[in-house]
């Protein structure tokens, strides 16, 4: 099976799987071999299942020659961040607390994913209990960018951008606190979707901060991403923040058509500071837009500028509540990154922390009131392309920006309030992806997908 096969998207592999032209046996092996190949380099895997994947492969096959395909991942290599549990399989949260912990449980997302027929091919590598933007992990390793090897792949999720930029896996989840889906989507050059707080169940994933964490596909195109987020939507019991609404036919809303799309654009948040090839590349992409039928109107959300406070409350209350036991009784086990960041700064108050929740809701009414007028936000993802691994810095115009609060800038809004964003690959600068940003209102997972498919027809 040639490279041609395995980097296909998910789209084109499914029929070639239903009328039985490849089998899922041959195309499992095809990605594992290529992925232990690439691991030496890219380094997008924490472990390997292939034993496993094989059985469940053939399986797979078996069904599909009886007749019973599942739909369009039956048959399909997937691996998963490794915080998301696979009953009986290490699950390391890219720690070394947790090298050997194995859940006794499936995460909802496994199970949905495991009724339509996809094969776990193993778990990809993520920053440190998903807390940084890097995925240099001092456990298991950085994650290398395929695109360039000496660059970071972002995070946390940064296996996973790899192992499908670099097509070691069909296609991937994520977990987003952050904005650690959309930015490695946007680093590695894929697909990556925050769907609406809520929307996915969050059951069996080891959590960062609860009231803001979300999974959401990793994939290689947008059907690909709305065929993934077809099959893990959808409320459950076991998770009582998912809402109760049915998942929407996300492959159905492909049309293209954006006649009449009003894009609204906050030139004071959304653009300041971004690199100039950047700008450029997703502007290119919204006047393409607006050719086919959008309209743009300039907007201004005076809250946004006051998200980062919000952000680091949130994250680092709810991260410090969950790791202060072990923090006191084992702090060396915690890479120095991450045992610097609790030890050295002071957990906010309850007051604080309530004043944050509150702030969030006015953030979350003030974008509702937008999107009165408005159907979607359009940014870049990122403000830059990826830097070397090691740096805590990037260039910016010639200037000299920290890394960490320019890659959170634009990823806060929607990691504040839980509403969907989408980035979409929009071209390149020196060889490297640019990402631009989709955020809508709540549950407008299809107008996103539909906007990004157009734009990603647009780089073709």
């Amino acid at each position: 099976m040639n490279q041609s096969l395995i980097s296909k998207p998910v789209s084109k592999l499914a029929p070639l799987i239903k009328n039985k032209s490849i089998s899922p046996v041959e195309l499992t092996k095809a990605v594992l071999d290529h992925a232990e190949v690439k691991q030496k380099d890219i380094n997008a895997y924490i472990s390997f299942t292939r034993e496993k994947a094989e059985a469940a492969a053939k399986h797979a096959e078996q069904e599909i020659l009886n007749g019973n395909y599942r739909g369009m991942y039956h048959g399909i290599p997937i691996a998963l961040k490794d915080n998301i549990y696979i009953k009986d399989e290490t699950t390391t949260m890219g720690s070394e607390i947790h090298r050997n912990f194995k859940p006794a449980y499936n995460a909802t997302v496994v199970e949905k994913l495991s009724e339509a027929g996809a094969i776990f091919t193993g778990k990809l590598n993520m920053h440190e209990y998903a807390y940084g933007i890097t995925n240099d992990n001092p456990h298991y390793g950085a994650s290398r960018n395929p695109w360039n090897t000496d660059k970071i792949t972002g995070g946390s999720s940064g296996g996973s951008g790899a192992a499908v930029a670099a097509d070691m896996t069909s296609a991937s989840l994520g977990t987003d606190t952050s904005g650690s889906i959309r930015i490695p989507a946007a680093l590695c050059g894929v697909t990556g979707l925050k769907p609406t707080f809520g929307r996915v169940s969050t059951y069996g994933t080891f959590p960062l901060a609860p009231s803001q964490d979300h999974i959401g596909p990793m994939t290689k195109s947008i059907k690909d991403a709305a065929g993934l987020l077809e099959i893990i939507a959808g409320q459950d019991n076991k998770d009582p923040m998912t809402l109760n609404a049915p998942p929407e036919n996300y492959l159905d809303h492909h049309t293209g058509d954006v006649s009449g799309l009003v894009i609204g654009i906050d030139e004071k948040y959304f653009f300041e500071n971004v690199d100039a090839d950047i700008e450029k590349a997703v502007r290119d992409n919204i006047r393409f837009l607006e050719m086919n039928g959008a309209k743009v109107e300039l907007i201004e959300i005076p809250m946004l500028h006051g998200t980062e406070d919000l952000d680091q409350i949130t994250v680092f209350s709810e991260a410090s509540a969950i790791h202060r036991d072990e923090l006191l009784k084992n702090p060396e086990a915690f890479g120095i990154e991450m045992r610097t960041v609790f030890q050295n700064i002071k957990v906010p108050s309850v007051i604080d922390y309530i004043k944050a929740q509150e702030a969030k809701k006015r953030l979350k009414s003030e974008l509702l009131r937008v999107f009165e007028t408005v159907d979607v936000l359009i940014s870049p993802t990122l403000p830059f392309t990826a830097p070397d691994i090691g740096s805590n810095f990037v260039d910016i115009n010639g200037k000299k920006e920290e890394l960490i609060k320019s890659a959170l800038h634009f990823m806060r809004p929607a990691s504040l309030t839980g509403l969907p964003a989408l980035s979409v690959p929009c071209g390149f600068k020196d060889g490297l992806p640019i990402g631009l940003q989709i955020i809508g209102p709540p549950l407008s997972e299809a107008k996103l997908l539909d906007v990004g498919y157009l734009i990603e027809q647009n780089q073709s």
